[in-house]
């Protein structure tokens, strides 16, 4: 196995690399020490998993987990905190070490992925997304590549997602950029505050201004900053019921929906 540690605390990168020497069949590819030099070392020594700190400066291990590129490296949390224990299992995370930890826990959390990584490729993925999405803390921001260096997007001034093969780009006023993701991943792991609304788009509840119905069933979303978002008939009642039980600021447009 190939792995690569992320913890901004170096005696814990220390105390795990040494620990992961004792076993023959791993192979310690690199250590990051937070989580936009970690996101630059898996494009450039494509890790098979992340040995993970939470809690790191900037931007946490789950920010980096939802960042991750697809097909994504599995995760295993490595953290001294342990208020998503049970929120990770319940999300079948790979595993979840709590520090202090042993090296017989180490041993446990290795062989879990060891079976992991010995699924097909569809199964681990979906694993993967599970986990980045087990906080129950919404996510504040992203982590994109861009020429060489790495971009910091605040979820919050994502407008809406658009699908681009096999990258998303996040619609900002600030501009375009693109995360290597799947569409549905990423909806999933940005939480309640994102619908999908197309097979190629999702937006964000609270920047719909008004839905405007089309023919055959389809509508189109107006959204606050004057986008006009497309939302097929297979999403739009979904789109409504959001709205009603997630209403966005300002004023109420059920007569525009139909």
């Amino acid at each position: 196995m190939r792995l690569l540690i992320v913890d901004d605390e170096r005696p814990a990168r220390d105390r795990l690399r040494r620990m992961l020497a004792q076993h023959p069949d791993v192979e310690l590819v690199g250590e990051a020490r937070d989580a936009v030099e970690a996101l630059e070392l898996v494009a450039r020594l494509a890790p098979d998993a992340l040995l993970l700190d939470i809690q790191m400066p900037e931007v946490s291990g789950l920010e980096l987990a939802a960042s991750l590129p697809t097909p994504a490296p599995l995760v295993v949390f490595v953290t001294a905190y342990d208020q998503y224990a049970i929120p990770a299992f319940d999300a079948n995370a790979v595993d979840y070490l709590l520090k202090p930890y042993d090296q017989e826990r180490l041993r446990r959390a290795l062989q879990r992925l060891r079976g992991r990584l010995a699924l097909l490729p569809a199964e681990a993925a979906a694993a993967a997304a599970a986990l980045a999405a087990l906080a129950g803390e919404p996510l504040r921001q992203l982590l994109v590549s861009e020429r060489g260096a790495t971009r910091v997007v605040p979820v919050d001034d994502i407008s809406w997602l658009e699908s681009a093969d096999n990258y998303v780009v996040l619609h900002t006023a600030a501009g375009r950029p693109l995360l290597r993701q799947t569409l549905a991943g990423l909806v999933e792991r940005l939480g309640e505050r994102f619908v999908r609304c197309h097979r190629r788009a999702a937006v964000r509840l609270d920047r719909i201004a008004s839905v405007h119905p089309l023919d055959k069933g389809d509508a189109e979303l107006l959204l606050r900053d004057g986008a006009r978002v497309p939302c097929s008939r297979q999403y739009r009642a979904d789109v409504i019921a959001r709205l009603r039980a997630f209403p966005p600021a300002g004023p109420e447009n059920e007569g525009a929906s139909g």
